[in-house]
């Protein structure tokens, strides 16, 4: 990460992986440490099984746009939004790859790119609707702005009441301990 004091994200996916929560849970965590955030959402015409994708900036100052052109980091859960996402990160800046569900990108030796198996850790954990947590917990690896206490915190504060029973399963996905493989 750029040491800055601000830091881009965008997460991209599919509907119904997780995608606009993950992206809230990161906001509503820079809120909670003090942070000024913006969190703008993107939705394909379908939604659930559509394309999905949201900005989140993090920074100790005042943000003048919510729109990312050039990512200081990607966390992408499946192929289609690699495809779309990985061209965008800034050079130096870090690509985060659903490896169970989308190949390395070919074509990018400016960036730190890891692949983690979200869907079989998430499944490790209790869920495999919990892959979205595995993602997050490996961003908060990079993250200097973020902490693990905030996002639990944030995570608590977000999950729907219909979800609550699976806030376990999410935390447990969320501190899981794997290497990165890059």
């Amino acid at each position: 990460m750029k040491a800055d004091g601000q830091e881009k994200i965008i997460v991209a996916g599919f509907g119904g992986q997780g995608i606009m929560l993950a992206g809230k849970i990161l906001a509503q965590a820079g809120h909670l440490l003090g942070r000024n955030v913006t969190y703008l959402p993107s939705y394909g015409a379908e939604v659930r099984g559509g394309t999905a994708h949201c900005h989140v900036i993090i920074s100790e100052d005042e943000i003048p746009s919510p729109v990312i052109e050039s990512p200081d980091a990607a966390v992408v859960m499946n192929g289609p939004s690699l495809e779309k996402f990985q061209t965008r990160v800034r050079r130096g800046g870090i690509l985060l790859v659903n490896s169970s569900l989308a190949a390395a990108p070919l074509g990018r030796d400016d960036l730190e790119i890891y692949g983690v198996e979200a869907n079989r850790l998430a499944e490790e954990a209790g869920s495999a609707k919990a892959a979205n947590m595995v993602m997050l917990g490996a961003y908060l690896r990079f993250s200097r702005l973020l902490n693990p206490g905030a996002v639990e915190e944030a995570l608590k504060s977000l999950l729907p009441a219909r979800h609550r029973k699976l806030l376990e399963i999410n935390r447990r996905a969320l501190h899981l301990d794997f290497p990165l493989s890059s």
